[in-house]
């Protein structure tokens, strides 16, 4: 007997949130089929009834993690500069930080070094995501300064971010070293500072 169009949609919901939860915290490579079936309370054999296959589900996932941040910036300011700085240094504790959310640039990090072909789209979405955002901040910062910066080296500038970040991230996850590890990332979020014009900003605290 099939299932009713309502529960459908919610039985596909409830597969949906359990799967970002999941891909957030541990990467695509690491989230099994059966571990989100198992989050999500329900039987292995339930998921083909709604999505074809691991990487549908991810993608799904990650549209809809960009389509719930785009509304919620609707109402909310820009990124801040607080949350980009504030990036390097916890995403390494992710699994502790029961408040953080889902959002586009959590997939550039966990995914770095992603081969799929059917997932490098995704990476491409999500730098250009997170890249544009980063653009309209660096262009709302020098207008407060009356400084005028051309649109290249705004585009620049917002490369030149996301490489010291994802640099920065990438290398510190790879040392057991806690005190080059802060290091970097105090490094990187002072650069960070550099690029975005806002050198007066202190760094956040570890």
């Amino acid at each position: 007997m099939p299932y009713p169009k309502d529960q459908k949609i919610k039985t596909r919901a409830r597969i949906l949130k359990s799967a970002t939860e999941l891909f957030f915290r541990y990467g695509f490579q690491k989230v099994s089929i059966s571990q989100i079936m198992k989050e999500a309370r329900m039987t292995h054999g339930a998921f083909y009834a709604h999505f074809e296959s691991k990487e549908a589900l991810f993608s799904a996932s990650f549209l809809e993690t960009l389509r719930d941040r785009g509304r919620a910036r609707l109402v909310k300011a820009p990124l801040s500069v607080k949350k980009l700085i504030a990036l390097a240094t916890s995403y390494l504790n992710l699994r502790q930080q029961e408040n953080l959310e889902p959002a586009p640039e959590t997939l550039l990090f966990n995914e770095i070094g992603q081969h799929d072909e059917r997932i490098r789209p995704l990476l491409q979405n999500s730098y250009d995501h997170l890249r544009k955002l980063l653009e309209n901040r660096i262009t709302a910062i020098s207008r407060l300064q009356k400084l005028d910066l051309n649109p290249g080296l705004i585009s620049d500038r917002a490369r030149a971010i996301l490489a010291s970040l994802v640099g920065a991230i990438t290398l510190a996850r790879m040392l057991p070293d806690e005190t080059e590890r802060s290091a970097i990332l105090n490094a990187a979020q002072m650069q960070i500072l550099a690029l975005m014009g806002v050198q007066a900003l202190q760094p956040a605290e570890h």
